[in-house]
Order: C-alpha cells, then structure tokens, then sequence
C-alpha cells in the first residue's frame, strides 16, 4: 500500500508542478495587460490635458479677439 500511495504523491507532485508552470505564463500576461493597461491610462491623461490647455487658449484667444476694436475698412473711392 505505500508503494500506491508513493506513486500517487509522485503523480501529484507531477501535476502540481505542471500546473504552476502553466500559472507563471498567466501571471506575466497579467502583469503585461496591467502595464499596458497603465500606459493607456497615464496616455488618455495627457491627452486629455493638452485638449483642456488648447480649449482654454482658444477660448483667451476669442476674448482677446473680441475685446480687440477692429479696424474699418477702407471704402472703395465713390465715383
């Protein structure tokens, strides 16, 4: 009988050590889906703030433009 149950601890060490190898590859992916995953975020933020930073330039460059007298235009010489 300890010669069964010798076999199957072997067997089971066997099985355990195959399946964390299989474990490992899952643990990278998803350490790279979380890292990619990060770059996305920290990208979205940046853009995201150069947008804001455009909008509020433009919208200083409309005031500026609307606040500003513009000059009239000379009229064409009647005959």
């Amino acid at each position: 009988m300890t010669q069964f149950n010798s076999r199957i601890s072997a067997a089971r060490r066997n099985a355990e050590a195959m399946l964390n190898r299989s474990k490992k590859p899952d643990s990278t992916l998803k350490v790279e889906q979380e890292r990619e995953h990060d770059a996305m975020v920290e990208k979205t933020a940046r853009l995201r703030a150069l947008r804001l930073a455009k909008e509020a330039a433009d919208r200083e460059a409309a005031a500026v433009a609307a606040a500003t007298p513009r000059p009239k235009k000379a009229r064409a010489a009647q005959k």
